[in-house]
């Protein structure tokens, strides 16, 4: 039940409405068993048994009260209009008393729906917070596909497992309280007789319930895998074809989807046999009552007359409905229980990358960027060892090498999207991790190798975490990105939806409103991952064009494929496996006839 707490702590929002659901389920219940205990009366009336009751009884809890009440208001009907007349009362008390209970449900329900409906909505709410505040660490251990489906399958199966399961939960133990005692009222006897049945038939429902749970987790993996699938496949679709690839994808899928048709079949089945089992051990509950009632009532020596045994057996069938219910709301909280644990995973997930206690702001860049004795790992396996580099404000500096040297990892660290393992990074003399990581990142402006955009609208791709920027603004940013003129050729300008990741546009295009972002942004410092190496000739040169306007009278970190675009360089760094074994100008670096003329002569050749 843990997991049924950590969903409804979110209900302390909606503490109201959920106060007034109770009470109207306490209303509607009451109601309910009102309408069934006129039958006590109404059976004596038939059988010819009922006397006229002249004074007003004394109240209490009672069931035998709440009979003679209705017997007391019905004597003055029977003398003045005989039988017919007390039963028309009867039948008049018992259609008012179903309206109100049915007016009651209705008002439980009404208030239920703005928790369902809040509670789900908080949950997707924190999850995706969650989502943008972990750090990336965290999802080079995570599948995508995975993500998405807590989000979303997870989420949905919450409600519909959990959230379905409030209105019972809200209801029938009220309904299973107030029924006992009215029971117990009635014949104390037989109650504890009944109370002795019940606890066998829910351990055997507490049993399947629990392998149910487990089940229903190894659904949601297998949900987890599939998604994943098939977003590799989306993102690899012009792979997949080109290599005639289909059938093997195809097969693959069709491997991943029978295992989650055979898991998904087996919770089906465990699921499927809540209500009916319930059932069953309910009947054979009320069977052995009948018995044990039904000699009650026939012993001479035991004052149990028939009309109360049977107004009790009505109240006990009642009874077991709301039991019944309970035992597949604890079904569907086993169910969900797995979806919920895996939400939580995420939602409690460690985020080691966060804000000093008394983390300082900041809010220029003045001096230099150092790395200092700086090392990093992922896991077990060492990506940079032992860096020292220093970038004085307004200096470019060129990070060179081969692919997998740590080059990446060396601008990732700059705004904390991961921590160094040893050693750190200050600007202006001060570490990074004192200050805001907001306010770090701020300083900071990227431009990675892969455009990355949002199926949303030109100036709103530009004008990415800019608060209320102007048209001017962002129109002179595409103009010295040379964005401006491919921009006013789309079908609506500025205002033209360029699709997921931006397919609408070309390659040359994309990358340009990654530049033009950057520029509107402003920022003092500026990393810069090899923007033109995946650009046709024409495109590429205008890329460049507009990187080196933005990198203008900005600090620069740049890193090269293409050596050509960074002989200009005030430093070029040259990576291998993690350290810096050269360090120099352009002209110096050849001289040197090392690591690094060895790749410009091998990027000549080629």
């Amino acid at each position: 039940m843990k997991s049924l707490a950590k969903v409804l702590r979110y209900i302390k929002s909606y503490k109201l409405h959920a106060l007034l659901s109770v009470i109207s389920n306490i209303f509607s219940v009451v109601f309910n068993l009102l309408s069934f205990l006129v039958l006590i009366p109404f059976l004596k009336l038939l059988f010819g048994k009922s006397e006229p009751v002249l004074e007003k009884p004394e109240f209490s809890w009672t069931a035998g009260y709440i009979s003679d009440y209705i017997s007391f208001e019905m004597t003055p009907y029977i003398e003045s209009n005989g039988l017919m007349g007390a039963l028309y009362y009867l039948c008049i008390a018992v259609a008012v008393l179903f309206f109100l209970k049915n007016l009651s449900r209705y008002l439980s329900k009404y208030f239920l729906a703005t928790i369902r409906s809040g509670v789900v909505r908080d949950i997707r709410r924190d999850v995706y917070g969650k989502i943008l505040e972990l750090p990336l660490s965290f999802y080079s251990e995570e599948k995508k596909g995975d993500i998405i489906s807590r989000i979303t399958g997870d989420v949905q199966e919450v409600e519909w497992s959990i959230m379905n399961s409030l209105e019972m939960l809200f209801r029938d133990p009220i309904a299973i309280v107030l029924s006992l005692v009215f029971m117990i009222s009635i014949s104390p006897e037989l109650t504890i007789f009944s109370f002795i049945l019940l606890p066998i038939s829910g351990i055997i429902i507490g049993r399947i319930g629990k392998s149910l749970k487990r089940t229903s987790s190894k659904l949601q993996i297998k949900m987890g895998e599939l998604l994943s699938n098939v977003e590799e496949t989306l993102t690899g679709l012009r792979i997949i074809k080109s290599f005639n690839a289909e059938s093997q994808s195809n097969s693959r899928f069709g491997d991943i989807n029978e295992s989650y048709r055979k898991t998904m079949k087996r919770m089906f089945h465990k699921r499927d046999l809540a209500s009916p089992m319930s059932e069953f051990l309910g009947s054979l509950v009320m069977v052995t009552l009948l018995w044990f009632g039904g000699s009650m009532v026939v012993d001479p020596e035991i004052t149990f007359n028939g009309e109360d045994f049977i107004a009790y057996i009505t109240m006990f069938s009642q009874l077991l409905n709301p039991a019944k219910s309970l035992s597949t709301a604890y079904y569907n909280i086993q169910k969900g229980a797995a979806s919920t644990e895996r939400i939580d995973a995420i939602i409690s997930a460690d985020n080691n990358i966060k804000d000093a206690q008394n983390a300082r702001s900041i809010s220029e860049f003045n001096q230099s960027i150092e790395y200092k004795n700086l090392s990093f790992s992922y896991g077990d396996v060492d990506v940079l060892k032992n860096i020292n580099l220093t970038v004085s404000k307004g200096k470019t500096v060129a990070l060179v090498g081969q692919s997998g040297g740590g080059k990446s990892t060396m601008v990732d660290l700059l705004p904390r999207f991961y921590d160094p393992k040893e050693g750190g990074i200050s600007i202006d003399g001060q570490d990074i991790r004192a200050y805001k990581i907001k306010d770090v990142r701020a300083l900071m402006g990227v431009v990675s190798q892969q455009s990355i955009l949002f199926n949303d609208t030109v100036i709103n791709n530009i004008a990415l975490g800019v608060e209320n920027p102007t048209m001017e603004a962002v129109v002179e940013a595409a103009k010295i990105a040379n964005a401006h003129e491919s921009i006013e050729k789309l079908p609506k300008g500025y205002e033209t939806n360029i699709g997921d990741g931006g397919g609408k546009l070309s390659g040359g295009q994309r990358q340009r409103l990654s530049i033009a972002r950057a520029v509107l942004k402003n920022p003092p410092i500026m990393i810069l991952d090899e923007a033109t190496s995946a650009l046709d000739t024409e495109s590429e040169k205008l890329v460049q064009d507009a990187l080196y306007k933005l990198m203008k009278n900005r600090t620069s970190v740049v890193i090269a494929h293409r050596l050509s675009t960074i002989q200009h360089a005030d430093e070029i760094i040259v990576m291998h496996e993690g350290e810096i074994v050269e360090r120099g100008t352009h002209e110096n670096l050849i001289a040197q006839s090392g690591v690094y003329k060895k790749l410009t002569d091998l990027q000549t050749f080629s």
